[in-house]
């Protein structure tokens, strides 16, 4: 018979494989808020976000843009304990599992006595996981941790819904909860990567002032552009291996309702688990994601799920960390954009895949300090009033790629930053291969391709949308894209005379046609060394029957387009008539990136990026057995719109 032990450990290594993924979420649904606009800078001519102050009219505030040494204090308490599982019993009977780690004497005893109280909601499994999200150097510091599953998720009861209004409520059902406790004196913080950093954002969208701040790694911002149908494609890389880890860690027993006098727990709870994954939530959603049901367009069930929607309730100090290849790419800079004119938010971006951002792998580099020392001081200032200077910490942090070396700035966008549109020239003798200038073309050329929907699983991009796994596989494909550009029309520029510098959003405006009835539009951006290795920067995906632009929404930068918003609604979408050519307006994730002089940018345009968006079944047969040409033309000039900022600003 197994016991609460044996069950443990029979499942310690499967489930440390689980947890090294560490996938993130992904998201959906409905909001009485209008959706945030992409954001603007002062030069921009996009509509502001709600709440953004007026740039002609605010003074410019001193800000400091060097890290401090890293903050550190001693411990206050010997050990740490972590109590029997606890289950937390809501509104509907559903119960939900929690574990709880409090500061103890030499003798393993807990400290009795009330302390902030740092949170983590997760959907790996608090019961095994909780070793790895309650970070123990906070709690001999002072703070209670726990850690609780989402409803339907490891441990709890209940069906998963990831992230609707249910979770919602439930959140600001644990807050008030935890806000009682006799281990707690009322105060909260919230922590945790991808899964955790969203719950955490949504925590403090509950407006609930006990939350008194949120450190959020590499969480999302808009659940259909940032991953699940990003250019209107499924996601076909992220989303399955996030679903099966959800569903596969709420598969494991825990000693939960051994721990409650509950023997039956755990069979009750598996039952609702397997039921609400083939009825409620997962077959059912990633089937219609395939046929391309209602949600394959941007829909209230999307909204919901989507923090962005709700950042304008968020007034907890929050440090957001995000990854140049991270799966929320997109979104973590928006998330810091939409705070920082409401809270003090600060903007921390490394060279990550979500995996590496996770961890903050590899700081402290160039002065900026370890997540923990960082998360440390946060909490330390805004959960015990000690003065860590975290506060002043600069408000945005980018590591830059080719100078390979973090650097600091006032905001995002960089307020230095301006627009420039490089053209795509075709070759007349090489027609895969073109060029890149700041001139428009004078000359007419076009440029064809097959429409194969399987180009990209040797690229940056894979690894990327697996939020790492195939990178650590093959490496070599994680590096280059010069594999990847073999079945794509490849534009090079000359070698550069002098450095240009990267900082932000870019979009491909792209003149093109297909033979089929819909294609999609693929942009990459990397830079090629003097041995012709070319190096990833960024990429884009999209749908061209799902590429109308919403000036109104959309970023704009000296009057150019540099940040498109796609409504991704069935009123938008048009009809796309074999060999009649059309601009697609492509958004390309931000980056910040040095291309040194004698290098040269490329810029290189196909039909697909698997996984990273696959189309759902019914524009995929629309899309098959085509071919895409592209437009170089003085009437049809296809570009992309590049914001760059002084190279002093980098090095």
């Amino acid at each position: 018979m197994l016991t609460p032990h044996s069950i443990r450990y029979c499942t310690v290594a499967a489930t440390t494989l689980a947890l090294s993924l560490m996938l993130s979420a992904c998201g959906g649904g409905s909001s009485s808020a209008a959706p945030s606009s992409p954001g603007s800078s002062a030069t921009s001519t996009a509509t502001p976000n709600a709440g953004e102050p007026d740039a002609e009219t605010e003074a410019p505030r001193a800000v400091n843009l060097e890290w401090p040494e890293a903050y550190q204090r001693d411990i206050d308490y010997p050990g740490t304990v972590t109590l029997p599982q606890q289950l937390i019993t809501l509104r509907d009977g559903i119960r939900l599992a929690a574990s709880i780690t409090l500061p103890a004497d030499e003798n393993g005893n807990a400290i009795d006595g009330q302390f902030p109280v740092i949170a983590t909601f997760t959907g790996y499994n608090q019961f095994y996981s909780a070793g790895v999200f309650a970070d123990t150097g906070l709690v001999q510091r002072g703070y209670a941790y726990i850690t609780v599953d989402m409803r339907g998720t490891g441990a709890s009861e209940g069906s998963w819904q990831a992230f609707s209004q249910i979770d919602h409520d439930d959140i600001a059902e644990l807050i008030d909860y935890i806000k009682v406790q006799p281990w707690s004196n009322g105060t909260i913080g919230m922590n945790g990567a991808s899964y955790m950093g969203i719950t955490g954002l949504l925590a403090g969208a509950t407006e609930d002032p006990a939350v008194k701040a949120i450190f959020a790694v590499v969480p999302m911002a808009d659940a259909y552009r940032d991953v699940v149908f990003g250019g209107g494609q499924v996601n076909a890389g992220f989303i399955p291996l996030w679903v099966t880890l959800v569903t596969g860690l709420g598969l494991i027993p825990t000693p939960a309702g051994f721990d409650n006098n509950d023997p039956g727990y755990s069979l009750t709870t598996l039952l609702q688990h397997v039921q609400g994954a083939l009825t409620d939530f997962q077959v059912p959603v990633i089937a219609g994601a395939l046929i391309g049901d209602e949600n394959k367009y941007d829909t209230p069930f999307w909204r919901i799920r989507s923090p962005i929607e709700k950042i304008d309730k968020i007034a907890a100090p929050t440090f957001v960390v995000g990854g140049l290849h991270d799966i929320f790419q997109r979104g973590e800079p928006l998330v810091y954009e939409g705070l920082k004119a409401r809270t003090n938010a600060k903007l921390l971006i490394g060279p990550w895949t979500h995996l590496q951002g996770s961890f903050g792998e590899g700081l402290p580099a160039d002065g900026v300090p370890d997540l923990a020392s960082i998360r440390l001081a946060w909490f330390d200032h805004y959960l015990k009033s000690i003065d860590t200077g975290a506060d002043n910490y600069p408000p945005v942090t980018q590591f830059y790629k080719g100078e390979e070396r973090y650097v600091t700035a006032a905001d995002w966008p960089h307020p230095k930053a301006v627009a420039d549109t490089f053209y795509l020239h075709g070759k007349p003798l090489l027609p895969l291969f073109g060029t890149i200038t700041e001139q428009a073309p004078s000359a007419s050329y076009q440029t064809s391709l097959l429409q194969t929907p399987l180009n990209g699983l040797c690229s940056a991009s894979a690894s990327q949308w697996t939020a790492g796994v195939l990178g650590m596989i093959t490496p070599p494909c994680a590096e280059q894209d010069n594999v990847v550009n073999l079945l794509e029309a490849v534009y090079t520029s000359a070698p550069l005379d002098e450095p240009m510098a990267i900082n932000g959003p870019i979009t491909g405006q792209i003149w093109a046609s297909t033979t089929a009835f819909d294609t999609n539009v693929t942009v990459r951006i990397s830079v090629v060394d003097e041995n012709g290795i070319a190096r990833p920067l960024t990429h884009g995906i999209q749908m061209a029957s799902m590429s109308a632009n919403d000036p109104e929404r959309a970023r704009y930068l000296d009057d150019k387009l540099i940040q498109p918003w796609h409504p991704y609604s069935a009123e938008s979408q048009r009809s796309i008539t074999p060999f009649k050519p059309f601009q697609v307006d492509v958004e390309v994730f931000p980056t910040s990136a040095l291309i040194a002089a004698g290098e040269r940018l490329r810029v290189s345009v196909g039909a697909s990026d698997l996984p990273h968006g696959l189309s759902p079944l019914p524009d995929l047969l629309a899309s098959l057995l085509g071919a895409l040409t592209i437009y170089s033309t003085p009437e049809m000039s296809s570009r992309v719109n590049i914001p760059l900022v002084p190279v002093s600003e980098v090095q």
